[in-house]
């Protein structure tokens, strides 16, 4: 009986735990264009962006991924003339910056480190032809 009440209290501490992976890498904000500081994942991983503006009719916002430390050209993650938000997946990982390109826009951007299982989850699912 204390084998099985000690059992019991190990996974009521450890599920939690395991409920979910998903760990913030690191989170960007801002309101102008800038490089921002490198940052470090493994495949797979998520980029959450948020755009807003007070002047939407004159906004835009485009968001590059840099390798680093060569800043070379590592893709496009998205580009924008309206308010909104959005998610990118990766399956890739290395070291990278993001370069932002906002103008009139108030940004945020989230990197978010995930489990092959959660990576799944944001795979948009093939549609039947039917």
């Amino acid at each position: 009986m204390k084998t099985f009440k000690l059992l019991a209290l190990a996974i009521t501490v450890l599920l939690p735990l395991n409920a979910s992976a998903e760990q913030l890498v690191r989170e960007f904000s801002g309101s102008r264009t800038k490089q921002t500081a490198e940052f470090e994942v493994k495949g797979p991983w998520l980029i959450d962006w948020r755009v807003n503006s007070e002047f939407a009719e004159s906004m835009g916002l485009t968001v590059v991924l840099l390798n680093e430390p060569t800043q070379t050209h590592a893709g496009t993650i998205m580009k924008t003339k309206y308010p909104g938000n959005g998610l990118k997946l990766f399956e890739e990982g290395g070291r990278y910056s993001l370069k932002v390109d906002a103008v009139l826009a108030n940004w945020t951007i989230k990197v978010i480190q995930l489990t092959p299982e959660e990576a799944e989850a944001y795979t948009p699912k093939k549609r039947s032809l039917l």
